[in-house]
């Protein structure tokens, strides 16, 4: 993945048209078929890897009619990129020249990935043959498929390009197919009357007619990340982070007319675009690594906030989402307006700039003025919770986990910006967190948990799942100090024994829904699965509150569940108990790679150091846990006001910083 460019191919390296089989670009596939044939065969495919998240290597054998003995004499590397550039070359062994002959079968069908993605991919269209390649019409768009060296043959009936190849004795030759896309827009005309459309032909933006060397990078954006780096004695986590930075680049989009503002993509192949809340937990759980995705996020977001007035007035748009059998649907677009004021905030813990925190902040102010709007009057009848999808609710205690961050940390950015607004929101919470504590815990003979959320008639609903673990995640504020949490110590304690246990943790993260729970399933999505995102938070939480134990348990599930997946994380797995002999078994229709997952992972292996940082206070303190679930562990390449920072943690736990910003201290 090269966003807005991906290819996706089985092993074989062979593009079929079947499944999700295709080379896209903007969302059209713009190659479906792409079948090779050397001395009138398919290629023998001994290796196919990733060498990285845009870039897949396959190795082949050719046997030819005449061949003696086992050994191959021609070999065949076909490296394909996300661009839509592949290099097909041919290396000989034999003593001989050899006369290789080569056709290449192409075809599309110019569908939309989301149709190709449910199973609905168009017709293939007849080709036209194009200069040195071919080219299909359809659809209001144009692919174009040139090769170098020309083709001997081109037959367009049936999509065929020929070469004869004469390879020298330990020679080598190289076919380069280079695939681009071009649209018809309609657009409104100039002479057109009465209201009627003419059309245009308009490119697409980045390389289209003009060959592209290989791996082109000339539409990507630069990495608004530093290059972190760890060394760890489980040398796995080394892997993974790499892995998890590369494929989170691979999802890195720029904003239309303002390349600066950068985000990432939800996942391939379900969210390939823009999906709030997603992008800002990536952002979020990426700030050890810096501030500029998080910024060019905010900023991305802070123009789709709703401007009228009105009940909406300052809440993100954004889809609904599955949230299980015991719930309807929640909505996405009130986690993102929760999570803004979040991000902001301790964006400028890490080393934003108050100048760019200026720029934002009433963007902040709007999404903190809708969730006083949205909660109603303290006092009334479910007044103070925050209702998800509807006026008169569910209320999810998670949603009031991410309503109480806000409303803390947002009170602690306006108090720095001298606005009068934040003793309001710091009684809100206050108020938020006592009835809480009442309302949403359900005693009983094992210890009591938290209500998976209130009915509207204020009936708690028990059953549990990974979602509670946001209850675990309270923020950073200034002086380093972590904000209060919804529930009191002893709640604390007891959920944090109940995400340590057999029915929500699998040996591989947390459930979302506990195997003891009705509704159970291990690969239901909201019911049951695995989701990374969720086992990360509630790992980072538990560790910061002491739990440390059951924190490294769900770290080293994860990395154990990472390794079986080459370090590309699925967004979910099946939720299935470990056992010795087993591996995770992905969701079928998991997003992988997926942003949230990645960025998840990231966060794992970046809170065993436990670095806590107050820019504005220009110092920065360690917390690592003291049981070092991986070992000893050394970062470097995180950022800290904007610098390089580096930290190593012992065996023993204990912190040590290496590099770090001119004037930054270390704190208590």
């Amino acid at each position: 993945m090269a966003l807005p460019s991906l290819a996706v191919s089985p092993a074989s390296g062979q593009l079929t048209g079947d499944g999700l089989d295709g080379c896209y670009r903007d969302g059209l596939r713009v190659l479906s078929r792409c079948e090779l044939l050397a001395a009138g065969a398919a290629p023998l495919v001994v290796q196919a890897r990733m060498l990285g998240a845009d870039r897949a290597r396959f190795i082949g054998t050719i046997r030819r009619a005449g061949d003696h003995g086992p050994d191959p004499e021609i070999r065949m590397e076909r490296l394909r990129s996300a661009d839509g550039t592949e290099r097909i070359t041919f290396h000989s062994s034999s003593a001989r020249p050899v006369r290789l002959p080569v056709e290449i079968r192409l075809g599309t069908d110019l569908a939309e990935l989301g149709a190709v993605a449910v199973g609905l991919p168009g017709t293939e269209l007849r080709p036209a043959v194009h200069g040195s390649g071919l080219r299909w019409s359809g659809h209001g768009a144009h692919a174009v498929v040139s090769a170098t060296p020309t083709p001997q043959d081109s037959l367009a009936s049936s999509g065929l390009l020929r070469w004869e190849l004469d390879l020298p004795p330990g020679g080598r030759r190289t076919i380069e197919l280079r695939t681009a896309l071009e649209h018809d827009a309609e657009v409104p005309s100039a002479g057109a009357a009465g209201g009627r459309r003419g059309t245009e032909v308009r490119r697409i933006s980045g390389p289209r007619s003009r060959p592209a060397p290989p791996r082109a990078r000339g539409d990507r954006p630069p990495r608004p990340w530093a290059l972190a780096k760890v060394e760890c004695d489980d040398h796995r986590a080394d892997a993974l982070l790499a892995g998890c930075l590369d494929d989170l680049y691979g999802l890195l989009m720029r904003v239309p007319g303002s390349p600066a503002d950068l985000h990432v993509a939800g996942g391939f192949p379900w969210r390939c675009g823009l999906a709030p809340a997603e992008a800002l937990w990536t952002a979020r759980m990426l700030l050890p690594l810096g501030t500029r995705l998080a910024a060019g996020t905010l900023r991305t977001l802070a123009r789709t906030q709703q401007a009228a007035p009105g009940a909406d007035f300052g809440r993100i748009p954004g889809p609904l989402r599955d949230a299980g059998p015991h719930a309807p649907p929640s909505c996405t677009g009130i986690e993102a307006t929760l999570l803004f004021p979040t991000v902001l905030a301790e964006a400028r813990r890490w080393g934003l700039p108050d100048q760019e925190t200026e720029r934002l902040l009433p963007a902040a102010e709007r999404c903190l003025s809708w969730l006083r709007t949205a909660t109603g009057p303290l006092g009334t009848e479910r007044g103070g919770y925050v209702p998800d999808p509807a006026p008169d609710g569910p209320y999810r205690c998670e949603t009031q986990a991410h309503a109480h961050r806000a409303a803390l940390l947002g009170a602690d950015l306006l108090d720095a910006f001298g606005s009068p607004d934040a003793a309001a929101l710091r009684e809100w919470a206050a108020d938020l967190r006592s009835r809480f504590r009442a309302d949403f815990w359900i005693e009983d003979r094992a210890g009591g948990r938290p209500a998976a959320q209130l009915a509207a008639d204020g009936r708690p609903l028990p059953h549990l799942g990974s979602a509670a673990a946001h209850l675990l995640d309270t923020g950073l504020l200034g002086g380093a100090t972590l904000a209060p949490g919804l529930l009191d110590a002893a709640q604390t304690g007891q959920l944090a024994r109940l995400l340590g246990g057999p029915a929500l943790d699998s040996g591989w993260g947390l459930r979302s829904l506990g195997a003891k729970e009705s509704g159970y399933n291990p690969f239901g999505h909201r019911s049951g699965a695995v989701r990374v995102h969720e086992t990360a938070v509630a790992a980072a939480g538990l560790t910061a509150a002491g739990h440390e134990k059951e924190a490294g348990a769900l770290t080293r599930g994860i990395l154990d569940a990472a390794d079986s997946f080459g370090h590309r994380l699925p967004e979910m797995y099946a939720g299935e108990q470990r056992t010795a002999d087993a591996a995770p078994v992905p969701h079928p229709a998991a997003c992988r790679p997926s942003a949230v997952a990645a960025a998840g992972a990231v966060q794992l292996l970046t809170a065993l150091a436990g670095v806590r940082p107050d820019v504005p206070a220009t110092t920065v303190a360690l917390r690592p846990p003291a049981g070092a679930p991986l070992g000893a562990i050394q970062l470097t390449g995180l950022s800290v006001a904007e610098q390089p920072f580096a930290v190593r943690i012992s065996r023993l736990g204990m912190g040590m910083v290496e590099a770090a910003a001119d004037g930054l201290q270390l704190g208590s």
